[in-house]
């Protein structure tokens, strides 16, 4: 359950969320996305309030949104530019989205996503045959295509190796430096919260529990932040 949570997200600025196991940052990401309804208060993207939205307005919002998980989500069986080509589906036709038909430009699109996040050479290679990190990029990938304005990543390192993991938000950030993307990440490792974020929200038994600049972010705030669990410790 969330209380009393409210923040905002710039454009060109990467905020970390961080918080314990069960704080609600999923919960978090849910809301905003609206698939979960909040009980009261307002969420807006963009200046537009989405919390009243039908769903067909909701629709052509979350174009908006892109999100990256920590499992990747691409469809194993297709190619790398296949699953870039996907965050187009909510910019064509249905009948074109259903037999994934794209345009010339749209094909451009991807492949210049596949180039941005160094994976052109394996456009043609299924996201089965790819590193984990490669198909993080591929995720990556996929929210330039779809021409996000906000990217929502939740726990997207998670279950990489810590240079990779450290390659992938690298990558991040400096796609919100290049394009004016706002980016909104959680994260369990502290130790990578330095080199990527411009701020950090902490997330606390559902409730705002700070909203820190990094400069002023230290091991102390997150030890304090984690410490909301009896004898538990920020995760290096």
């Amino acid at each position: 359950m969330l209380s009393d949570v409210s923040f905002r997200v710039e454009p060109g600025e990467v905020v970390a969320l961080l918080g314990p196991s069960g704080a609600g940052k999923t919960t978090l990401f849910r809301c905003l996305t609206r698939l979960v309804e909040p009980d009261r208060g307002q969420i807006r993207w963009f200046g537009r309030t989405v919390t009243d939205m039908r769903p067909r307005a909701l629709r052509r919002a979350r174009r908006d949104i892109g999100l990256i998980f920590q499992q990747h989500n691409l469809i194993r069986r297709r190619s790398a530019l296949d699953n870039a080509l996907a965050g187009r589906l909510g910019h064509v036709p249905f009948w074109r989205a259903v037999a994934r038909r794209f345009g010339k430009a749209d094909r451009q699109r991807a492949f210049a996503a596949l180039d941005r996040v160094q994976l052109l050479d394996f456009a043609a290679r299924r996201a089965d045959r790819l590193s984990g990190g490669q198909q993080q990029r591929v995720a990556i990938a996929r929210v330039l295509v779809q021409e996000s304005a906000l990217i929502l990543a939740d726990e997207p390192v998670a279950s990489l190796d810590p240079a990779t993991a450290v390659s992938v938000l690298a990558l991040l950030r400096d796609i919100a430096r290049e394009t004016g993307v706002a980016v909104l990440c959680s994260l369990h490792q502290v130790d990578l919260v330095a080199g990527f974020a411009d701020r950090v929200l902490g997330l606390r038994n559902g409730q705002l529990a700070g909203n820190t600049p990094i400069a002023e972010f230290s091991r102390v705030t997150s030890t304090e932040l984690y410490a909301s669990t009896a004898g538990s410790y920020p995760p290096r």
